[in-house]
């Protein structure tokens, strides 16, 4: 059996997304399980083409597919479907297209779904590079204990809708076709309750306050969002929705990031960026003390290899790229300018600091006006 995703799909690698949504389409149709009942051959392999549609028809997942292979995609948070139930959640409108007019087992009438749900998690810039695990809480919809989700009191129970037969959908003439639409009467239910249950007013679910734990990958970022499959709203005898999990990553102290990478800029003394020397340069957690060489210059770059954060789209971690900046003394004591002029008169600037009324008198004169 092909393990490749293109493969398993029938299509060329330069096939368009509306050209594998078609063999994806084909295929499901031909394993789905309900055409396939007991047949686990066959539900192992609508998993995986299952699988191989949802990476191959998001440009960012085939592309990490193509790049790494299938764990490209799971560095990105996509693990793969495990159950048929999460497929028939994601792809429910491509189910409903293929089977939704009446034409197959339990797809006549569309399964119910779950509402998703979403939730902030708030992380601090370490957690977010690092990787962490996190506890949320979210507000979802559950069955209702008092009447087990059927919506009817106690020692009653729904009947069939008399305005559908409780199929949930009718039946309409329009010219040569006939056209089917949801129950007035039921909103697709396919049920009257008659007697409400108390606790949820009838509606079979309530409101439930849940904690669920959140594995943090190494590296997200901040707007990022992790999908926890079925921890949305749940429904009896329907699909359980999905839970979505937005980051919001605080920033750093000193660091800038973009992607991988950090970013600073360091401030030198002159002396030292003539001379050379060290000097501790901020990083992720703590300081690294850095060689300056002779004669840097402002805006000249160093790359410190590996201190970055951990690459979401492929094995290692980024880099911490140092930029120098030069301090400028705005204020100088008599020697200080003394010795400045020297320098100057021996680097051939014999016109450097002939007047107080020339660059460091405005300098110090700038000085004082922000001080002020």
């Amino acid at each position: 059996m092909p393990t490749d995703y293109y493969e398993l799909l029938g299509v060329s690698r330069d096939a368009s997304t509306d050209e594998i949504k078609k063999a994806y389409r084909k295929q499901a149709l031909k394993y789905h399980p309900d055409r396939n009942p007991g047949n686990g051959e066959a539900e192992e392999r609508f998993k995986e083409i299952s699988n191989a549609f949802e990476v191959l028809s998001d440009p960012e997942k085939r592309r990490l597919y193509e790049r790494y292979g299938p764990e490209g995609p799971k560095r990105a948070g996509f693990g793969g479907f495990h159950s048929v139930d999460d497929i028939f959640s994601s792809f429910s409108d491509i189910f409903g297209d293929i089977f939704g007019m009446g034409g197959l087992g339990g797809f006549g009438r569309r399964q119910a779904r779950g509402a998703d749900r979403e939730v902030e998690l708030k992380l601090t810039f370490i957690e977010a590079v690092e990787g962490c695990r996190k506890e949320v809480s979210v507000s979802r919809q559950m069955p209702c204990d008092s009447c087990a989700g059927s919506g009817a009191a106690h020692g009653s129970r729904p009947t069939a809708c008399p305005t559908c037969g409780g199929n949930g959908q009718v039946m309409h003439t329009q010219g040569f076709f006939m056209v089917s639409t949801t129950c007035p009467s039921c909103r697709g239910k396919g049920s009257h309750i008659k007697d409400p249950c108390p606790s949820c007013d009838g509606t079979g679910h309530v409101a439930d306050e849940d904690k669920l734990q959140v594995n943090v990958p190494a590296g997200v970022e901040d707007g990022q969002t992790l999908r926890l499959a079925g921890k949305g709203d749940v429904l009896k005898g329907g699909l359980p929705g999905n839970l979505y999990v937005n980051m919001r990553v605080a920033p750093h102290e000193h660091l800038k990031r973009e992607g991988a990478d950090f970013f600073i800029e360091v401030p030198l003394s002159y002396p030292k960026a003539v001379l050379g020397g060290s000097v501790s340069v901020p990083v992720l957690q703590g300081t690294k003390e850095v060689e300056v060489e002779v004669g840097t210059k402002p805006g000249d770059v160093i790359v410190l290899r590996g201190a970055g954060a951990p690459r979401l789209d492929g094995p290692g971690r980024g880099d911490q790229l140092v930029r120098w900046t030069v301090d400028v003394p705005t204020e100088l004591s008599e020697r200080g300018e003394e010795l400045l002029r020297e320098l100057a008169s021996e680097l051939g600037d014999a016109k450097v600091g002939e007047r107080r009324s020339g660059l460091f008198e405005r300098l110090q004169k700038r000085a004082r006006g922000k001080r002020k």
